[in-house]
């Protein structure tokens, strides 16, 4: 594998990757390795030359891309100038690599067949596509499916309350409090397992096969902009809840709708900690209670609602109303195990939502300039109603779906009419991607091939343009987190970003000739490519036979293409 690794290093960087000086000294350095013995080969001199030519192409390379921009590092321009169309046959690529998580020959065909607005059309309804049985399956499973209060019960410390007693009564196996203790936290620890598997494999597995893929692209893009990670207690619990029944409802849907839903899931709750939040001079319940983990006032989720999910940074909000949205959200918080069996049917059983009166500040609240009556669980839903329509939302989300469909830097124009689109709506985001995938700007050529793919965007479309079949996502899971991107673990809540500074490195590139290098030769142990050709995965990379990158990948052995297809630079982008 070494030897084939620098051979597809040497022969990208032919190519003209931008970031061929690191291709460069992976492949001198496995050069060296090979030579490194008291008898130097033919073959590791000719590895050795190649690399040092390939060296000197990068340097030239580079200062090339220093003194005029290579494809998608025009995106600062993309907001001036007059938009020139992309060409037709540039289209259907264009559509489904900003869509869907990478083109497939099937969804070309696809769209050639029912024409590119009559697709987005469709995909803009995605309950008018039928799901695969294979792919329903995978919904269906209890961390998606159950309610966050049964998930504690069933699976967290609490299922094994009454096992714990009869584990101290083993007398034959002589059992203490101290293996009890260590045997219910690898029990812990298992179902925890299961449950980020089962949460895990429907992302997964949906995002590759679903034909419905739209819906897969805004339920990833929502979950970033609602973030919450497995890694804050409990929430390890209750993601796969929280992406099932708080964001892919609303993916497509009212924006006010889905900010409601995410306001009242107890994974979100947990995140950011309201579940604690309590009016600072609230009574013990009990005479000498101590107030421990209800100490006061706790403004984390009333800043990030602003800062993140709603007005963004400069929204226009200041340090006096993050004060005040906290107050209004006293009180609401996570079901608790005395309450599970009150709980009627609804928000509460399905989100694991609670409102407790008891810790809640009652008091009127004045929020950006508006007064918002002390009367309860009410004032929650006048302010998210207030945030939800507020000019700034309208810019901020609509900044954030152009900067993630069209380029890093969109274009302003583009941006004005999504707000536009958003305020006339009501927030309807189904009418803002309609407006957006029907806009100039989205066609401009200059956004095509404009975005560098993130970790987990790149691992889907190779999957994908291979017509891989996945058989164990473990690997696929370990790749991303190798990249910097687990699944459901980004610690800070604004979540992964989308742009090329973020994912743009030299040894973020190197793991992906390796993942490529193991997928093209079948060596990778989630996925195996049966019978996919080299001229089907050009077409969907976009790479034509007489391009730089087409020359190299036919002009080498057959058993080199496909990694060399994945690793190309015209790959990374989409």
């Amino acid at each position: 594998m070494p030897k084939v690794f620098t051979q597809i290093v040497v022969s990208l960087t032919v190519c003209g990757f931008v970031l061929s000086p690191a291709l460069s000294w992976a492949a001198t350095n496995q050069a060296k390795t090979d030579q490194a013995g008291p008898k130097q080969s033919a073959k590791a001199r000719e590895t050795r030359a190649a690399s040092l030519s390939a060296k000197r192409a990068a340097r030239q390379a580079a200062k090339q891309a220093a003194r005029q921009s290579g494809p998608g590092t025009n995106v600062k321009n993309a907001s001036s100038g007059p938009i020139v169309p992309a060409a037709e046959e540039l289209k259907v690529l264009h559509l489904l690599n900003r869509i869907t998580y990478g083109p497939t020959t099937a969804d070309m065909a696809r769209v050639e067949a029912m024409g590119v607005d009559k697709y987005i059309d469709q995909q803009l309804e995605p309950q008018s596509i039928q799901l695969p049985e294979a792919i329903v399956k995978y919904t269906n499973a209890p961390a998606l499916k159950e309610s966050p209060a049964n998930l504690f019960l069933s699976y967290g410390r609490d299922a094994f309350g009454e096992m714990a007693k009869a584990a101290r009564k083993k007398g034959a196996g002589g059992g203490t409090d101290v293996a009890v203790k260590k045997e219910i936290q690898q029990l812990l620890r298992d179902n925890y397992q299961e449950l980020y598997g089962q949460t895990t494999d429907a992302r997964l597995m949906r995002a590759l096969y679903s034909p419905r893929q739209l819906e897969e692209v805004m339920t990833e893009f929502w979950f970033n902009h609602f973030n919450v990670s497995i890694d804050k207690g409990l929430d390890h619990l209750w993601v796969g809840s929280y992406e099932e029944n708080a964001i892919r409802p609303y993916a497509l849907g009212k924006f006010r709708d889905l900010l409601g839903a995410t306001a009242h899931h107890a994974a979100m709750l947990f995140y950011l900690d309201n579940w604690q939040n309590t009016a600072p001079n609230r009574a013990p319940l009990r005479p000498g209670q101590k107030n421990k983990k209800f100490a006061g006032l706790n403004e984390n989720y009333a800043r990030e609602l602003m800062e993140l999910h709603t007005l963004g940074v400069d929204g226009g909000y200041k340090q006096a109303d993050v004060i005040e949205l906290a107050r209004v959200l006293t009180g609401h918080g996570i079901v608790s195990k005395r309450s599970i069996a009150q709980q009627p049917a609804g928000m509460q059983s399905k989100f694991g939502y609670s409102f407790d009166p008891n810790r809640h500040d009652f008091g009127d609240k004045v929020l950006l300039g508006r007064t918002i009556k002390g009367r309860g669980v009410e004032e929650l839903e006048e302010a998210l109603d207030e945030l939800s329509k507020h000019p700034s939302t309208a810019r901020f989300i609509s900044f954030k779906l152009a900067q993630y469909f069209t380029a890093d830097e969109p274009s302003p124009v583009l941006v004005n009419k999504l707000a536009s689109t958003f305020t006339t709506t009501d927030g309807d985001i189904k009418e803002v991607m309609r407006t957006l995938l029907k806009s100039p700007e989205f066609w401009d050529s200059r956004n095509v091939n404009a975005k560098f793919k993130s970790p987990y965007r790149y691992l889907l479309s190779s999957l994908r343009a291979s017509q891989a079949t996945v058989s164990n996502t473990k690997p696929l899971l370990g790749f991303l987190k190798l990249q910097g991107m687990p699944l459901y673990q980004c610690q800070t809540p604004d979540g992964y970003k989308n742009t090329e500074k973020a994912w743009l490195s030299s040894g973020g590139l190197l793991q992906r000739i390796t993942f490529a290098t193991a997928l093209g030769a079948n060596r990778n142990p989630a996925a195996r490519i049966s019978s996919v050709s080299t001229d089907e995965i050009m077409k969907v990379a976009g790479v034509k036979p007489t391009d730089k990158t087409g020359q190299v990948v036919v002009s080498s052995p057959r058993s080199l293409q496909i990694s060399l297809l994945f690793g190309s630079p015209e790959f990374m982008k989409y």
